[in-house]
Formats: structure tokens, C-alpha cells, sequence
């Protein structure tokens, strides 16, 4: 199941028109990195810092857009940097949550999404409700039967 030529063309398009748009807005940035320079050069610098800007620009807002042309004729929404869903989580859940966190980074625990997610599903609609800060979703999916991703 490759892409269609559409896609293809809107992909091509996509990345053209980033990496234009990357020619005629770069400016470098200002870095002190005497070191580097003395060691490379100047030039090789700009270079570098010129691909560090491209690759900034396709892992931001490009790779996202690929995700969702490619996953739109399979979902029956595929969305970047979604914003729309429920901001809430039980006290309980973000306990557990939390709990995990602590055992992962002092290596008390490895990971294991199943069992963690098990947890966190036991006590997710226990105690009281709490709003919590609405980040975006890189890539939201919603198949036919309504299962969202």
C-alpha cells in the first residue's frame, strides 16, 4: 500500500515550500562558540548551523504534516498539534502517574507500558477531578469506529 500520487505531490509540495521559506527567512542565530569556530571555521559553522535549523524545521511542523497526509485517507481524522480533548485527570490517576515517573528515574522499576497503563486505568475515574495544562498533540488519529490514537 504505497501513497497515491496525490500524496505524493502534496508531500513534495510541503517540503519545497519549507525548505524555500527556510532560504528567504534564515538568519543565524548569534552563538558564541569560539572554540568551534577556531576548530572548523567560520564557514563550516554557518553550515552546521543552517542544517541544525533545517532539521529543527521538519522535526517541528513537516513530519507532523507527512504523518497526517499520509494517515488521512485511512482515519476518519488525522489532526496535528491538536488542542481539542479533556483536560482533566483524577488526583489518583496523576498519583500513580507520578509514582511511575519516580520509580523509572531511580531505576526502582523498568518500563512497562502495559502494566502501567493498567494501573493508571484502575484508578482513572476515582477521586476528584482535576484540570491540568492543555499541551498540544503532534498527531492526533480517530479511526472509523471512533478509537482515537
Amino acid at each position: 500500500m504505497g501513497l497515491s500520487n496525490h500524496q505524493r505531490d502534496q508531500i513534495a509540495n510541503l517540503l519545497k515550500d519549507q525548505i524555500r521559506r527556510k532560504l528567504s527567512d534564515y538568519s543565524p542565530e548569534p552563538n558564541s562558540m569560539p572554540f568551534h569556530v577556531r576548530l572548523l571555521g567560520r564557514d563550516r559553522m554557518a553550515l552546521f548551523s543552517f542544517i541544525q535549523s533545517i532539521n529543527t524545521t521538519l522535526g517541528a511542523s513537516v513530519f507532523e504534516q507527512v504523518a497526517v497526509i499520509v494517515a488521512t485517507p485511512h482515519f476518519k481524522r488525522a489532526v496535528h498539534q491538536y488542542k481539542d480533548f479533556n483536560n482533566t485527570i483524577s488526583e489518583n490517576a496523576l498519583v500513580i502517574i507520578q509514582h511511575i515517573v519516580d520509580d523509572l528515574r531511580t531505576a526502582k522499576i523498568k518500563p512497562n507500558k502495559p502494566a502501567e497503563a493498567t494501573q493508571i486505568l484502575r484508578v482513572a475515574q476515582t477521586g476528584k477531578l482535576k484540570k491540568v495544562k492543555r499541551p498540544r498533540i503532534d498527531l492526533f488519529l480517530e479511526s472509523y469506529d471512533g478509537t482515537e490514537y
